[in-house]
């Protein structure tokens, strides 16, 4: 059986809720990917939401505000998802599927251990798998 840990990419990087976007672009930039878990209070114990640089783009810079001033506990919105590392291949699809999200954070003992992304998917998915997936995490309804 292919697990969540199988797949995700290790190293993900928490961003506490109290520091601001500038950082938080700067931290992406230095780790390459484009969502950070944020965490509740500074501490890595709690996930109080994921901040992508698109967030950033259009929930601060488009609205005139200035990310060294706007934190990243602000742009946290809704129940954040996750998945235990020895969640299986199907239960990923139906996690990201169900709540039309493309990144999830992987958790082993209560710890954030990695993130599966699309570009996990698409490296270790079959074709129908990752069309199965595109169609319900992309369409419209």
């Amino acid at each position: 059986m292919t697990t969540a840990k199988d797949i995700m990419h290790s190293g993900a990087q928490w961003i506490p809720a109290h520091e601001t976007l500038d950082r938080a672009a700067q931290m992406m930039r230095d780790h390459n990917v484009g969502a950070l878990p944020i965490s509740a209070n500074g501490g890595q114990d709690r996930m109080v939401g994921i901040l992508t640089d698109r967030d950033i783009v259009v929930g601060c810079v488009a609205m005139g505000r200035d990310p060294s001033k706007v934190t990243a506990g602000e742009l946290a919105q809704g129940t954040p998802r996750w998945i235990e590392a020895g969640a299986d291949v199907d239960a990923v699809l139906h996690e990201m599927q169900e709540h039309r999200i493309r990144r999830l954070p992987v958790v082993e003992n209560k710890k954030l251990i990695g993130m599966i992304s699309e570009a996990d998917l698409a490296q270790h998915l079959s074709d129908e798998q990752i069309a199965g997936w595109v169609e319900k995490v992309y369409s419209r309804s």
